[in-house]
């Protein structure tokens, strides 16, 4: 279902009303309808299909693990609609095909755009990849600072929550490990 635009405007202008300001007042007069505009960029992955972004794959013998490190990531939170901002490491052991490697990106923000919770975030990844690529394995960790934690209630800024999830080979230790030496060398 396509978004509601003029809904979006409509709430916003009662939540600056229930704020006590004036969504007359020069400076907020557009405010709702950019906000609008923000929502339906920052939440496109609500309304876009997945199934195009792996649709293009190459016939490869590559049995390595291809890994794609470090994607900026900015979700909203669903519970206070806050953002939580990191990044994603993705990994995957190819069987015989592989995906440009713009399209892990492109992954990570199709999931990434709608609200969510973390865990969900990182799971979605990771299964969607299998799905579409059927590889011998696939690995996802975010690392996301979390505006609902840093700016409000326990106001903790800095902390940092990391999940993970892993598939098919990438249960072997020998192979997690292999992951992880790559994606904690801090950009060496």
């Amino acid at each position: 279902m396509p978004m509601d635009l003029e809904k979006i405007e409509a709430g916003f202008r009662m939540i600056l009303e229930g704020i006590g300001e004036d969504p007359n007042r020069e400076g907020l007069v557009k405010t709702p309808a950019r906000v609008a505009r923000m929502y339906k960029e920052m939440l496109a992955g609500m309304e876009n299909d997945p199934a195009e972004l792996l649709s293009t794959t190459f016939d490869e013998e590559a049995r390595e693990m291809i890994i794609v490190r470090d994607i900026p990531i900015v979700s909203f939170c669903e519970h206070h609609f806050l953002p939580f901002i990191g990044k994603a490491h993705v990994a995957y052991v190819a069987r015989d095909r592989v995906v440009g490697l713009s399209k892990i990106g492109r992954v990570v923000d199709h999931f990434a755009r709608r609200p969510q919770i973390q865990e969900r975030l990182t799971r979605q990844i990771a299964d969607f990849i299998d799905e579409k690529l059927n590889p011998l394995g696939v690995a996802v960790v975010i690392e996301c600072e979390h505006s609902c934690m840093t700016m409000r209630g326990v106001c903790k800024p800095g902390s940092t929550m990391v999940t993970s999830h892993l598939k098919g080979l990438f249960h072997k230790q020998s192979t997690r490990e292999e992951f992880m030496s790559f994606i904690n060398r801090g950009g060496k």
